[in-house]
């Protein structure tokens, strides 16, 4: 199954470089491991994290595509999708199959016809866009809800340092 999950991943690293979507770069951390990609994401032009970069990994299993990739941001992040050690929470990041808990449909989670480049796609998309009632931070949830100014304050805060400003 590996063989087949290497000759995906060789093929959207292709087409990653070829066609690279704005804002985003990614790739394996080093040629001898295509399983662990690291990425680079723009804070989305016109939101509160309009100007950072971030960092972030992404661990392939053996089966994949079959099963979803894991993305975990390397850097401080405050947002309601993101747990607080970086793992980003997002429906196409969830295997295949409904929802335990009846918050998602099938359609939204990952199938194997998705990809790494509509993985980051969404995670920008998230980051403009916070799902306030999936909780992965439940103080930042609160804060985006609650008091809006002061959330934008502790994201520039967080671009700032993504710059090390």
């Amino acid at each position: 199954m590996a063989g087949t999950a290497l000759k995906r991943l060789m093929a959207e690293y292709k087409q990653l470089t070829l066609n690279p979507p704005e804002g985003i770069v990614a790739g394996p951390a080093n040629e001898e491991n295509f399983f662990e990609w690291e990425a680079l994401i723009m804070g989305p032009e016109d939101t509160c994290f309009e100007g950072g970069v971030f960092p972030a990994v992404l661990s392939f299993p053996s089966d994949y595509p079959l099963s979803p990739p894991k993305m975990r941001f390397t850097c401080d992040m405050f947002h309601p999708n993101i747990y607080p050690d970086g793992r980003v929470c997002i429906s196409i990041l969830h295997a295949p199959g409904d929802d335990p808990m009846g918050y998602e449909s099938s359609a939204e989670r990952w199938s194997p016809v998705q990809s790494v480049e509509k993985i980051l796609l969404s995670v920008v998309s998230m980051l403009a866009e916070p799902n306030d009632e999936s909780g992965a931070n439940v103080d930042a949830s609160k804060m985006w809800r609650e008091d809006r100014e002061q959330f934008n304050k502790l994201a520039q805060k967080i671009v700032r340092k993504s710059l090390s400003l």
